[in-house]
C-alpha cells in the first residue's frame, strides 16, 4: 500500500507524505537535529513519563479549548513556531501556514529567515502575528527589522537566545548542504531531480526563493550561498542579558525569549524585561546531549511562572501533548515540524486539518479528565513515571 493510499490524519501520517514529496536535502533539514539526535528522541519519548488521569461522573457539557496567548484570544493553547526557509517546503510556504493560523484561530510566528516578507504574510493575512528574530552584529539592521515588523502588524516578538553559533546538524553535511565539495553539489542536484512535483510546485512556480526579510542586505537576492554567507557573518556570540535590556527599549510589542532551558535563565529572562518564555532547546537542532524541552517546563513554571507567560516547544506531537504541557505549567505550546510536515503535505489545508486535529484531541482529553477549560488543567491531573 502507498503512503497515498492513507488519508492523512496524524503528525506521522503527514511525515510520511512529507519525506515522499520533498528532496531528501530539506526533508532532512526539517526533520534532523543535532548530532547523534538524543535530544531530538527524548523531545518525543519524554511525554510518555507523564501519564493524564481519567476522571469520570463529572459534568463536561460544553467543553471549551480556548485561551489567551501573550494578551490574544486563541482557540487553542497552540501556536505555529518559526521555522527558517518554510517558503521552500511548499510554495510560498509562511503564507500558507499564516492563512491556515488564521482560518484555526491561532498565533502563527514567521521567522528571520523566512522565504516570505512580513510585508507579503501581513498582505496576504491582515491578521497580527509574531515574529522571530535573532540577535545580529548589525544592530543598526536590527532596529529597522523591528520597524518592518511593527509596521506589517506583528504584536509580538519572539526573540531566539539559544544560538551563538549553528548546531552540528550532521544529516545537512551528508546531503551537502553545508560543504561538501563538488561531491555535495553533485549529491544535492540529484535529489532536485529524484522529487519533480516539488521541483515544478516549488522550484520554479514558488519563486523568489530569497530570504524576503533579508533581501536588502545581499546584493544578489537570489544568491542563497549570499544569504549564508551573510548569515554566518552576522551570529553574534558576545550577546549578554544587557543586549536584551537593549532589544526591550526598542521594541514596543510584547517580548517571548525564546530557548530558555534553566530556571536561573528564566529569572534572567524576567529581569531583562521579557512578557513571556519559550522553553525550548531548539528542536534538538543545538547542543545535543541535554534535557527535554518538556522535563523543563515545571521548574521553569515554578520559577516565573506567576509573573510571565511560560510556553514550550520540542516533542509536541498530538492534542495530548498539548494537556501535558499545560498540565506541567505551560500556557501553550509552540508546533514547529508537525505544521510544516502538513504544510509539505497538503499545503494550508494540511496545515488547518492538522490544528483541527488538535482542537478534537484536547477536547476530547479534557471531557474525560472532567474538566470543561484550559484554566482547570494543573499537575493533580498527572502521573509522572
Amino acid at each position: 500500500m502507498s503512503v497515498f493510499d492513507v488519508i492523512p490524519v496524524t503528525v506521522a501520517d503527514y511525515r510520511r507524505r512529507a519525506k515522499c514529496r520533498l528532496p531528501r536535502f530539506l526533508f532532512d533539514y526539517l526533520d534532523g537535529g543535532a548530532n547523534s539526535e538524543a535530544t531530538l528522541v527524548g523531545n518525543e519519548q519524554d511525554f510518555a513519563r507523564y501519564q493524564l488521569k481519567q476522571r469520570v461522573m463529572r459534568n463536561v457539557d460544553g467543553v471549551n479549548t480556548e485561551t489567551t496567548l501573550m494578551g490574544r484570544d486563541s482557540m487553542l493553547p497552540v501556536a505555529l513556531a518559526p521555522v527558517g526557509m518554510a517558503g521552500m517546503f511548499a510554495r510560498r510556504g509562511e503564507v500558507q501556514a499564516a492563512r491556515a493560523a488564521k482560518q484555526a484561530g491561532v498565533p502563527f510566528t514567521t521567522s528571520t529567515v523566512g522565504i516570505c516578507s512580513l510585508e507579503e504574510i501581513q498582505q496576504a493575512t491582515a491578521t497580527p502575528f509574531w515574529f522571530q528574530l535573532y540577535m545580529l552584529r548589525d544592530r543598526e539592521f536590527i532596529v529597522q527589522l523591528l520597524e518592518r515588523a511593527e509596521a506589517a502588524g506583528c504584536d509580538t516578538l519572539a526573540f531566539t537566545v539559544d544560538l551563538p553559533v549553528p548546531g552540528m546538524r550532521l544529516r545537512d553535511y551528508r546531503n551537502g548542504m553545508l560543504g561538501g565539495g563538488w561531491k555535495g553539489r553533485a549529491s544535492y542536484f540529484a535529489q532536485l531531480l529524484s522529487s519533480p512535483l516539488w521541483a515544478h510546485d516549488v522550484g520554479i512556480k514558488g519563486k523568489p526563493h530569497t530570504f524576503g526579510n533579508l533581501a536588502d542586505k545581499v546584493a544578489n537576492p537570489e544568491d542563497l550561498n549570499a544569504y549564508k554567507a551573510f548569515i554566518d557573518s552576522q551570529f553574534d556570540p558576545t550577546c549578554t542579558w544587557d543586549d536584551i535590556r537593549w532589544l526591550r527599549e526598542q521594541w514596543r510589542g510584547k517580548l517571548l525569549i525564546k530557548g530558555v532551558m534553566e530556571a536561573e535563565d528564566a529569572r534572567a529572562a524576567v529581569g531583562a524585561g521579557a512578557d513571556g518564555l519559550i522553553v525550548s532547546n531548539h528542536g534538538a537542532r543545538q547542543l545535543d546531549g541535554i534535557a527535554s524541552s518538556i522535563s523543563k517546563v515545571p521548574a521553569i513554571a515554578d520559577a516565573v511562572g506567576e509573573q510571565v507567560e511560560v510556553l514550550m516547544d520540542g516533542g509536541v506531537r498530538s492534542g495530548i501533548d498539548v494537556v501535558k504541557a499545560v498540565a506541567l505549567g505551560a500556557r501553550g505550546v509552540l508546533i514547529g515540524r508537525p505544521w510544516v510536515y502538513a504544510m509539505a503535505a497538503n499545503g494550508q489545508e494540511g496545515v488547518h486539518d492538522l490544528l483541527t486535529l488538535f482542537q478534537r484531541e484536547i477536547a476530547t482529553a479534557m471531557a474525560l479528565m472532567g474538566v470543561t477549560s484550559i484554566d482547570q488543567i494543573d499537575r493533580s491531573l498527572l502521573e509522572a513515571f
